[in-house]
């Protein structure tokens, strides 16, 4: 083979890095129902998101905010052209909280995800890759949380580190952290079975006799070949978060309303409204959570279905394949001299080559 045929060879099997980037990828190799719910996720995360970083531009009042130009807004009030969705029953304009709302949970999310990543990821690439007493603990201590209540855990976490005192600052980092402590035996697992698998390698066998550094073989060898599933758990987590934090918000463990708003928070004071005809106080924030977690779980379960090659086999092998015509082998072609292979004598009549 030439050296042009090679650099051929390879320039066309490198693939572009935007056909290597998790969610795009999982896209374009996507077809029908899988699609659909694709992009259907995509879409409302997206929508999710946009309304989250822009909230101070969207809402029309401050998440606390209880009067207008002099005017308050009174109580449980309907919807009208001051209050596009009517008032709570602390006075709060509905619209506002619920946009306000996404930016907390927004914050709360990414929060939880990234102490949950780097917490779980060091520990899982610590205790695979070393094993031994370390390995056994850590996997002890994952078992012993799974042990326990996920919102039970948070609701205790949640006491013991706000004391009851929740600022915006205060309550977001520490229903993050109480979301932490739930997550991180999860990435903790996932990280430690592609560790244990990556790790008896023949390039990482190599690596080590020829004597690169451990730290080097963790970080350039081990994990950057251990954390392809990341993505799927992140958006599984991410909805997660979500309803931890409105459960801790219900319960009334979140954060308060004068410190920021929040989606749980404002159902659990509209529980009494409903028996009341007063709708307009629970629907909305109602509404935002199931979205919000209906768009990142239709992201998350699309991935975990498109990462699985036993599912793209199937997807695959589903169709129907192109019919055949069956040849009867018994059969004597019309033209003997037509079917001859080229440059072979057609046969005479007495059967010597013409």
């Amino acid at each position: 083979m030439t050296d042009a045929t090679t650099s051929t060879a390879l320039s066309e099997r490198k693939v572009p890095l935007r056909d290597r980037l998790p969610v795009i990828s999982h896209l374009r190799r996507s077809v029908g129902l899988q699609r659909t719910m694709l992009v259907l996720g995509l879409v409302i995360t997206t929508v999710f998101v946009i309304i989250a970083v822009f909230a101070p531009l969207l809402a029309p009042y401050g998440f606390a905010q209880q009067e207008a130009d002099g005017v308050k807004f009174g109580t449980q009030q309907a919807p009208d052209a001051m209050n596009l969705l009517g008032t709570t029953v602390g006075g709060y304009d509905v619209l506002s909280r619920v946009i306000w709302g996404a930016q907390t949970a927004l914050l709360v999310i990414v929060c939880a995800i990234a102490f949950s990543i780097f917490l779980g990821i060091f520990l899982g690439l610590v205790g695979g890759y070393f094993g031994g007493w370390l390995d056994r603990i850590l996997v002890v201590l994952c078992d012993a949380i799974y042990a326990f209540p996920s919102l039970l855990l948070a609701i205790v976490m949640s006491i013991a580190i706000t004391k009851g005192q929740s600022t915006l600052w205060g309550g977001i980092l520490a229903t993050a952290i109480s979301i932490t402590v739930v997550f991180v035996p999860q990435y903790f697992r996932v990280i430690r079975a592609e560790v244990v698998r990556v790790k008896a390698e023949p390039f990482v066998e190599s690596a080590r006799v020829i004597g690169v550094p451990t730290a080097r073989i963790l970080l350039r060898h081990v994990l950057r070949n251990a954390t392809r599933s990341l993505p799927v758990v992140v958006t599984l987590n991410a909805s997660e978060a979500l309803l931890t934090l409105a459960g801790l918000g219900f319960l009334g463990f979140g954060i308060e309303a004068t410190a920021a708003a929040e989606w749980g928070y404002d159902l659990n004071r509209s529980v009494s409204d409903v028996t009341s005809g007063i709708w307009w106080t629970a629907i909305p924030p109602g509404i935002a959570i199931v979205l919000a977690v209906l768009g990142i779980t239709l992201v998350g379960e699309s991935l975990n279905d498109l990462s699985d090659p036993r599912l793209r086999t199937r997807r695959r092998a589903g169709r129907a394949p192109a019919p055949v015509t069956a040849v009867d082998p018994s059969a004597a072609p019309a033209d003997a001299s037509t079917t001859a292979p080229a440059g072979t004598p057609a046969p005479t009549t007495d059967g010597s080559p013409s």
